[in-house]
């Protein structure tokens, strides 16, 4: 028991809590009724003005990672998988997922880490003498069958050990690699010699252009201007009409020369192999050897995919229809055994994309005290086939997208980054650190919990984000998913660092009504 100035108890969070004892596919019919009437009923909900704008921001959200990733990936595999293969991943992945997925608001795409791991692997061949993609699609199908397997026994009920700490660390890193990356690419047009001084000036200024553009249109949702359909279509359709509006200033200035989007020039493999992999080539032992990298790709998939799928489920975004752990992660072992098989990238939740997928078919309102909040989420399966099969017709029209400057993709990614960290509660609680603490907002845990224990959390949640991100930059990234596993047992030591109800407070999932009205009295 705590002493009188302790604050009391807090009740779990409402909202949908995931029940560890639940079998595969049965999240579905405990959350969301059978899957069958689910299915259709996303189709119907997806008839909405929403569906459209979301398809058309996250289209080229989608692509120019893809892009971006699939020449960073053919440098690091000599060619044997590149931009091309991994288009058509994405594509293919993308529609399977729409259409069969238990939660289809995710959105799949290339990672960071698994990038790395698959640098590493092939620089392991080369030292080995073995055949790249042979080994490449053997560990992608023992991964698979790991993944079904794991599925199948429920692993998913694991997500209960997962709290608000550990999604917030995971998604304040990759939103911070968006926002960095993207300054990055923009400062070295400065030091590229194939780069003109005022080239590089002016992608700054189309990318910062898209970001202002994409964030006015979206402060329009709390204007006093104008009646709500058109704000709210004018914000729906914001990061569409930035990209259009600097493609269209980029054509005010054809003389001056900017980086454009790489699209491929035919379809075709980038090094004119075949499509299938061969997986009879090399020893008689590589089939059996592959099961161990196989197992850390296994954990990384099995992290990437589940903390983003949290994310999606956030009580917050006050989606209604259910979760679907185990099912989709049994899919995107499906998949992943697929994309193996024909030499493609292996694919799982891309975060930033799936949050910013998920905000672009939300409804808000401005309460009382002039906070936004999300009332209700277009839940439904057309928007993400749209966004895929718009990016499989990129393949054919490498003409018209080869113009789109790359800045403004860049700005895009800028505005992503940006969104995707609104609601993330530890970028909320670092700015009290160059805050007044006068003009702190009216937070429940600044009402519940002492200020300095605040800033102490915050410090600590900030080291582990910052061990994140030293590890994915160094030679040790292929550890990346170990650490990432670490938050959960950092997670469990922080009642040592401080008073139990105050971590209570902090790692809410969202705040109960009862303690709302508690702290507001």
């Amino acid at each position: 028991m705590g002493g009188p100035g302790d604050p009391k108890p807090i009740p779990a969070a409402v909202g949908r809590q995931y029940t560890a004892a639940m079998p595969i596919g049965a999240e579905l019919k405990v959350d969301g009724g059978v899957f069958a009437s689910r299915w259709l009923g996303d189709w119907r909900d997806g008839l909405h003005p929403k569906i459209v704008a979301s398809a058309a921001f996250l289209f080229f959200a989608c692509l120019a990672p893809a892009i971006a990733f699939g020449g960073l990936m053919s440098d690091l595999t000599g060619g044997q998988i590149g931009a091309v293969e991994m288009i058509v991943a994405t594509a293919g992945c993308g529609v399977a997922y729409a259409l069969l997925a238990g939660q289809p608001l995710t959105v799949l795409g290339g990672t960071g880490p698994l990038l790395i791991f698959t640098g590493v692997l092939y620089d392991l061949c080369v030292r080995l003498g073995l055949p790249f993609l042979t080994t490449y699609a053997w560990v992608g199908l023992w991964t698979a069958l790991l993944s079904v397997l794991l599925s199948l026994f429920g692993a998913a009920r694991l997500i209960k050990l997962f709290t608000r700490f550990t999604d917030e660390t995971f998604g304040a890193l990759i939103s911070l690699i968006f926002i960095v990356q993207a300054l990055a690419d923009l400062l070295a047009n400065f030091s590229d010699p194939s780069v003109s001084d005022s080239g590089a000036l002016f992608a700054v200024l189309l990318a910062l252009g898209t970001l202002t553009v994409a964030m006015a249109t979206r402060a329009l949702r709390q204007s006093r201007y104008l009646r709500e359909w058109p704000r709210q279509f004018l914000a729906d359709f914001g990061p569409a009409i930035a990209v259009v509006t600097m493609v269209l200033a980029r054509r005010l200035l054809m003389e001056v020369e900017v980086n454009t989007l790489g699209m491929p020039a035919k379809f075709a493999t980038t090094n004119g192999r075949p499509w299938t992999v061969d997986l009879f080539l090399g020893p008689a032992w590589l089939p059996f050897a592959a099961i161990a990298p196989a197992l850390l790709v296994t954990v990384l998939l099995y992290m990437d995919q589940n903390i983003t799928a949290r994310l999606i489920n956030s009580p917050e975004h006050r989606l209604t229809k259910g979760t679907s752990y185990d099912w989709d992660f049994a899919l995107v072992g499906v998949l992943i055994a697929a994309c193996s098989m024909f030499g493609l990238p292996w694919l799982v939740a891309a975060t930033v994309r799936s949050l910013n997928h998920v905000r672009s078919l939300t409804t808000t309102e401005v309460d009382d005290a002039g906070e936004t909040r999300i009332v209700s989420t277009r839940e439904n399966r057309l928007s993400a086939l749209l966004i895929h099969l718009l990016i499989a017709g990129a393949l054919l029209l490498t003409g018209p997208l080869a113009e789109v400057p790359m800045a403004v993709l860049l700005g895009l990614f800028l505005y992503m980054g940006v969104a995707s960290t609104v609601g993330n509660q530890l970028f909320e609680r670092m700015q009290l650190w160059v805050l007044d603490p006068k003009r702190y907002p009216s937070t429940h845990y600044l009402r519940a919990v002492p200020t300095t224990q605040v800033h102490l959390y915050t410090f600590v949640q900030s080291l582990c984000l910052a061990a994140l991100w030293v590890v994915k930059a160094s030679v040790a990234a292929i550890l990346f998913p170990l650490l990432l596993a670490g938050l959960v047992l950092v997670r469990r030591l922080l009642p040592r660092l401080f008073k139990p109800a105050y971590v209570e407070v902090l790692d809410q999932e969202e705040v109960p009504a009862d303690v709302q009205e508690r702290l507001a009295e």
